[in-house]
Formats: C-alpha cells, sequence, structure tokens
C-alpha cells in the first residue's frame, strides 16, 4: 500500500480504538471532573499522564524539532524550559485550594468581581480556539503540501473523529485516552531515537554540545520562557482544570513530577531537529527527518503527531466544555450543553486554517499577550483595588499586540540576536504589568489619606 493509504489507516484505527475504550459520562461529575461511578477521584498517574501528554502538542514537538534544527540543543531545551509552568502553576493551585477556592474562576470573581471573570474568560477561550487550528495543521501537513485537499481533508477527518469520543465522556474520556497516549509516546519516541543515533558519525555527546549557548544562537528564546512562565499557564484551563479534580497531595506531586518527564520527552524529541541540523535537512524538521528515514519511520512519526495532536484536541474541547457551562454557566443541562460547546469549538478553530497562520506563534505571541496574569497570581495574598486585574491585564495585551503588528524593533537597544524584541517585550513589559496591578491601589489608599 501506498504511504498514504497508511496514513489515513493510522488516523482512522487510531480514532476508532479511543473511541471504543471512552467511557460514557452520565452525570456533569464524570464529564467535567473525570469521576467514576462511585465519585472516586483521578489518581496520581492519572493526572500525571495527562498533564504531560495533554501540554505535548502536535505543534509542541514540531517547534521543539525545527528550534532544535535551526538553533541545536538551546532550541531543544528552550522549548522544554516552558514545563516549568507546571511547578508554577501547580505551587499556586495547592494554595488556592488551601485557601478554600474550588476553581479559578471562584478566585478571580471573588477577588476582582464580573468584569475579571468576563476578561479572563475571553483569554482563555482564545487560548483554547488557537489550540486547536494549531494542533489540527500539523496533521494536515503529513498528509499534503499546506493548502491542497489532502491537507485540509486530514485536518478536517482527524478534527471530527477526536470530537465524536470527546463528546462520549468528556474530561473522564481525555484522562483514560491520555495514559494510553502517554504509553504509546514513549514507545514511539524511542524508536525514533534508536532509528536517528547509529545513523550519524555523532554520538550522544555530539548531539548535545550541538549549537552554541549564545544570544546570537537562540538564547533569547530560553530567557523569555523564564519569564513567561510566571504567566503562560493560568491562560491554559487545559492544565489549571487539573489542578482542581483530584486531593490537593495529590495535584501538587502530579504538576512537580510533569514539569520534569515533560521537560525530558521534549529535549528529547529535538534530537531530531539536532539530527536535522548535523545532516543539512531544512525544516519542517519532524517531517522531513522522517521521509529520509524509510516508511517505517516516517509512519512511527504519523503516530506520535496523531497521539500528541489528539490528546491535546480531546483536552481542548473538554476545556472549553467546562468554560461553557460550569464556569459561565451558558446552559442548564450541563452534559448536553458540554457536548453542544465542543462542537462550537470545533467548528470555530478550524476556521484558521483558511490563513495558514504560523504556528510558533500561537505560544510566543499569546504566551507575551498574557504576562499581566502574573502579578495577579503571584500577589493574589495583596490586597489591590478591585480593577487592579483589569489594568495588569490591558498592560499585557498591549505590549503582545505592539509585537504582533511589528511595533518592537527586531533589535531593540538592550539585546541583540534571535527573539530580541520578544525577550525585550516579555522583561519589559513584565515589569509595566507588575506597576500596572499595584498603581491603582497605591492610588486609591493616597486618596483615603
Amino acid at each position: 500500500m501506498e504511504i498514504s493509504t497508511w496514513q489515513w489507516i493510522i488516523v482512522i484505527a487510531s480514532s476508532l480504538v479511543l473511541f471504543f475504550i471512552a467511557p460514557w459520562s452520565k452525570t456533569a461529575n464524570q464529564f467535567f471532573s473525570a469521576t467514576s461511578k462511585n465519585n472516586k477521584k483521578p489518581g496520581f498517574l492519572t493526572l500525571t499522564s495527562s498533564l504531560v501528554i495533554s501540554w505535548i502538542f502536535a505543534k509542541s514537538i514540531t517547534n521543539a524539532a525545527d528550534l532544535g534544527n535551526t538553533y541545536g540543543l538551546i532550541g531543544g531545551v528552550s522549548y522544554g524550559a516552558y514545563y516549568l509552568s507546571f511547578t508554577v502553576c501547580g505551587l499556586v493551585i495547592f494554595y488556592l485550594r488551601k485557601a478554600g477556592f474550588t476553581s479559578i474562576h471562584q478566585f478571580l470573581a471573588q477577588r476582582f468581581g464580573r468584569g475579571a471573570l468576563s476578561l479572563f474568560s475571553l483569554l482563555i477561550t482564545f487560548r483554547l480556539f488557537n489550540e486547536v487550528w494549531s494542533n489540527t495543521m500539523v496533521i494536515g501537513s503529513y498528509f499534503g503540501d499546506t493548502g491542497t485537499m489532502p491537507y485540509y481533508l486530514a485536518i478536517v477527518v482527524f478534527t471530527l473523529l477526536t470530537l465524536a469520543y470527546s463528546l462520549k465522556g468528556g474530561l473522564k474520556s481525555s484522562l483514560l485516552t491520555d495514559v494510553i497516549q502517554l504509553a504509546l509516546f514513549g514507545v514511539l519516541l524511542a524508536i525514533i531515537l534508536f532509528a536517528i543515533l547509529p545513523k550519524t558519525q555523532y554520538n550522544i555527546q555530539g548531539f548535545v554540545s550541538e549549537g552554541t549557548w549564545t544570544f546570537s544562537n537562540g538564547l533569547n528564546l530560553l530567557l523569555v520562557v523564564f519569564l513567561q512562565i510566571f504567566s503562560y499557564p493560568f491562560h491554559d484551563p487545559v492544565m489549571t482544570d487539573r489542578g482542581f479534580i483530584s486531593a490537593q497531595k495529590t495535584t501538587l506531586k502530579s504538576y512537580l513530577s510533569a514539569t520534569a518527564i515533560g521537560f525530558i520527552c521534549i529535549t528529547l524529541f529535538s534530537f531530531v531537529g539536532v539530527y536535522a541540523r548535523m545532516q543539512g535537512i531544512g525544516n519542517p524538521a519532524a517531517v522531513n527527518v522522517s521521509a529520509t528515514l524509510g516508511v517505517g519511520i516516517m509512519l512511527v512519526m504519523n503516530v506520535i503527531m496523531v497521539t500528541s495532536a489528539a490528546s491535546t484536541l480531546d483536552s481542548t474541547f473538554s476545556s472549553f466544555a467546562k468554560l461553557a457551562v460550569v464556569d459561565l454557566k451558558f446552559s442548564k443541562t450541563p452534559v448536553t450543553g458540554g457536548r453542544v460547546a465542543m462542537v462550537v469549538l470545533a467548528v470555530a478553530g478550524t476556521l484558521p486554517i483558511i490563513f495558514t497562520p504560523t504556528i510558533l506563534s500561537a505560544t510566543t505571541i499569546s504566551g507575551t499577550m498574557v504576562m499581566g496574569l502574573a502579578p495577579v497570581f503571584l500577589l493574589r495574598k495583596k490586597t489591590v483595588h478591585k480593577y487592579a486585574f483589569q489594568t495588569s491585564v490591558f498592560t499585557g495585551l498591549g505590549f503582545g499586540i505592539a509585537l504582533a503588528i511589528g511595533a518592537i524593533p527586531k533589535e531593540p537597544w538592550i539585546f541583540t540576536g534571535p527573539y530580541a524584541d520578544l525577550l525585550f517585550t516579555n522583561l519589559f513589559g513584565l515589569i509595566c504589568c507588575f506597576i500596572a496591578y499595584l498603581v491603582p491601589g497605591w492610588i486609591s489608599w493616597k486618596k483615603e489619606l
């Protein structure tokens, strides 16, 4: 059979298997909180697996490979460093739950009011919207060139098949299939590494030493990540929703474990890009490297992409359903309303593929736009003005928009090299966000005096 036929078999067969494995959720607790029939909460293994694989996006491993190709190991390490977000998020959620909060939305509503809640909901809706197209585009790229019929058809079919098993069980389906998907990802990653390591004259030391750790070779991106991890995780309900469904100590252990496991997985996958760099193979590294290693490895790479994209997509559907029904209460029939919300996101999130957006921007630009969330959660105990949320978030959005429209010079006076504009925007913007968060309270305090 032709390679394209095998690719279709992989997508359809894997999705059908997950559909039949996925449980049918009848109650709101099962659909939105992944509880069992006897109300048992997810355990450490299930929660950790779900956290890791739901954040190993198809776009993430694609970006990690491409960055490894462009900059060497520092590229993969830089992208893997985003997994420090789990530690930051896990600790914040641990203390929020200790204070009696049952969700991020409850904390914001109580602390800042309805206006802050609406603005935050808009931000995470944009995030979930981005997650659909940015992951399905990766799947499409394995079936045809951007804009071709096979490309679009693969995206539509994959989205519908993933939606099918997501509708069946909601978050419960997502968590159960995540355990299987992470185990499969680990096996397939090992196969790919064993395929590329012997095919070069370099040993493992050669991979580790490939690329210089300098500002002219991408070090700016690593510094950007160190800044973004203090805000980035809080606009991703796929991450934060899982912080409230298991016991507190189990949850914290899972988040800390997910940090290490996720970083290792992404860094190891970036070896595909480092290998491409050594061999003079261009980007997209994952697609091009698999094409040089024979049909078997290409199919393995296909399965990895399908696995990672499906795990993220089903989590995205579940989080949007919870946002619409549980947090914003748009439906009086929770489970039915959640399923309708999933369908709406599937349609809306697929439309941007017509405009062929860049998948890396879905991470770096959106991460910049939400930098205003950092003081909200890091200074959560400090008494501030009720509009502090808006002043901080709008400041961050302003910097993010300025970066997106090219208003920030590529090499600002203080930084040089790739991603210099991104680093400048995040560093200066984050400082301004903290000031914007605190100033309304200072002004109010002085007026009272």
